[in-house]
């Protein structure tokens, strides 16, 4: 049976080059990058060597880098660090609906402290109104977090634009940008980003590490108390290993990237025309264009998603029904829900994510598999047979 993999939003394979990068750091230069000895020193070396490698694909300095354990801790310590450091000048602070679980339930926890959230509506096709970004800002606005890529239907803010906003107003921005982070250029002093949170295993690296950008000047809070790793910031022995492997990760997107997007977005239309074209009562959700290079998602109406994946997995295809944080759920996806689609839609969602390791044939295997899953779907639906006279 064929093993297809479509799944690359939720996590990559580590690369064979990025592996063999980190193989010394397991066995021979395992030393604490906090040790003053010969072996804690070469691995101290490996850090800052990654340090900088990372820091040049976004277009910083090293001193502006700080690792993490992951995207999810690098939100919280920025929404967290900086509405607590700055309460002095407010307590508000501006993000979306549509926001990675990651930011809404740190806001969720934040508004528990007595904290101010806006949550700022999207349109059908998931971007923001940037004149109501605006209008939302108040003299206590402290911050504003809108991610860079959605992690469920891909869609792509403006963030040079709500950079720009941010700015004139004086107020920090942050972006989530986990899915961005690899797959489209990324400067932050472009896009007039103050911190940025990324992962490691989103870009062929290993899991558990992601990283902070944080602006010089930046008042910000540690939510990890303990040593003095991270130049005093984030305490915690740092995962050399890891690290090293993310940096490896890093400086082969980074060198890959203007062929990474241009394969990708190719096999990404491939599979949405695809799919369109050929099963009817057919949703595809996002921006056409504004979106992540290899993201496709769609909906089938008269269907329910768990059924579709069970199907797929059956025919050896990975993929998921939004997020990988909620595949368990069986409610509908927040992000779907928020641009507009009534529930018996949304439940009918499906998010094909490629990547580097996907190929045409692929593609076309999976369309005809959908064509097939699909059918056999609605034929078992009372509903489809009424409705669409099960054509």
């Amino acid at each position: 049976m064929k093993r297809i993999y479509m799944d690359y939003s939720a996590t990559t394979p580590v690369k064979q080059e990025v592996l063999d990068a980190m193989m010394p750091y397991f066995t021979e230069n395992f030393g604490n990058a906090s040790s003053i000895h010969g072996f804690g020193q070469e691995a101290k070396r490996a850090l800052e060597s990654a340090r900088a490698t990372i820091a040049a694909t976004m277009g910083t300095t090293p001193e502006t880098l700080y690792f993490t354990a992951g995207g999810s801790e690098s939100d919280n310590w920025a929404l967290k660090g900086v509405m607590r450091a700055n309460k002095a000048k407010g307590n508000h602070l501006i993000t979306t609906t549509i926001e990675h679980h990651g930011i809404l339930h740190t806001c969720n926890a934040l508004e528990k402290e007595g904290f101010e959230v806006t949550y700022l509506e999207v349109d059908d096709k998931g971007l923001i109104s940037l004149e109501a970004l605006e209008a939302a800002i108040t003299e206590k606005t402290v911050m504003i977090s809108i991610m860079f890529i959605n992690n469920e239907i891909g869609t792509m803010q403006d963030v040079k634009s709500i950079g720009e906003i941010a700015r004139k107003h004086k107020v920090i921005f942050h972006t989530d940008a986990v899915q961005a982070y690899g797959n489209v250029k990324i400067d932050v002093d472009t896009f007039n980003i103050d911190l940025m949170s990324v992962s490691s295993h989103k870009i062929y690296g290993p899991k558990g590490v992601g990283a902070l950008y944080i602006r010089k000047g930046i008042k910000i809070q540690n939510i990890i108390e303990g040593g003095a790793q991270e130049r005093n910031r984030r305490a915690g022995t740092e995962n050399v290993v890891g690290i090293v492997g993310f940096a490896k990760a890093a400086e082969l997107a980074e060198a890959q990237l203007d062929e990474h997007i241009k394969r990708l977005s190719g096999l990404r239309d491939r599979l949405a025309k695809g799919i369109i074209e050929n099963i009817d009562y057919s949703r595809y959700n996002g921006h056409p264009t504004q979106r992540h290079p290899g993201n496709v998602s769609v909906c089938f109406e008269f269907i329910e998603g768990e059924g579709l994946l069970l199907m797929l997995n059956a025919k050896g295809i990975a993929g998921s029904s939004g997020s990988a944080c909620t595949s368990g759920s069986l409610d509908p996806s927040h992000v779907l829900l928020a641009i507009g689609l009534p529930h018996e839609i949304a439940h009918g969602s499906l998010r094909l994510s490629m990547g580097d390791f996907t190929t045409e044939e692929d593609v076309d295997y999976a369309i005809e598999s959908l064509k097939e899953v699909v059918h056999k779907l609605r034929m078992m639906s009372p509903l489809y047979d009424r409705v669409a006279g099960g054509k």
